[in-house]
């Protein structure tokens, strides 16, 4: 019998609900999480049902999830990042220079980006994972990243399951 959490697909479609502001967001916050020495996904699905707009890994099993946040408006009206923090380690919200940074919760790590680049203006309270989490989360992101590079490989291999 298969388990629920694995009837959750990994390597969900593009539902292109982003803006382009959450898009360059998230390109210049994946350039900065690489160079802390991350690898990142976007849009990963969590064992939760719900779907983080970035999970970053790093070589020493560390799990940051960042929340892109494109406007005040955006921030007021979701609040599904709440629960993004039992599958992390830090939490992090990214946005522009726009949106102004008091409006953010204390207890999470601040990041400023645009299409080019980010700076981390707040670093995040570190909250460590239970090591089943862990397991579960660095999981999900391998399978998520194997299943999307093997797409790029091989597009027609991929129907729809």
């Amino acid at each position: 019998m298969e388990k629920p959490a694995a009837k959750i697909s990994l390597v969900p479609p593009p539902d292109r609900r982003q803006s382009e502001t959450a898009l360059a967001v998230a390109r210049g916050t994946a350039r900065l999480l690489r160079s802390l020495g991350f690898s990142c996904i976007g849009e990963l699905p969590l064992p939760s049902g719900r779907r983080a707009d970035l999970v970053a890994l790093n070589e020493r099993g560390e799990i940051w999830i960042v929340e892109i946040k494109s406007s005040v408006e955006d921030l007021r009206a979701d609040h599904k990042w709440e629960d993004y923090r039992a599958h992390c380690d830090r939490l992090f919200f990214a946005f522009t220079q726009d949106v102004p940074h008091e409006i953010f919760p204390k207890e999470t790590g601040l990041i400023v980006a645009d299409a080019y680049g980010a700076h981390l203006l707040c670093d995040a309270p570190e909250h460590r994972l239970p090591a089943p989490t862990r397991k579960l989360m660095t999981v999900r992101f391998a399978i998520a990243a194997a299943a999307r590079m093997n797409r790029l490989v091989d597009p027609q291999g991929h129907g729809e399951f």
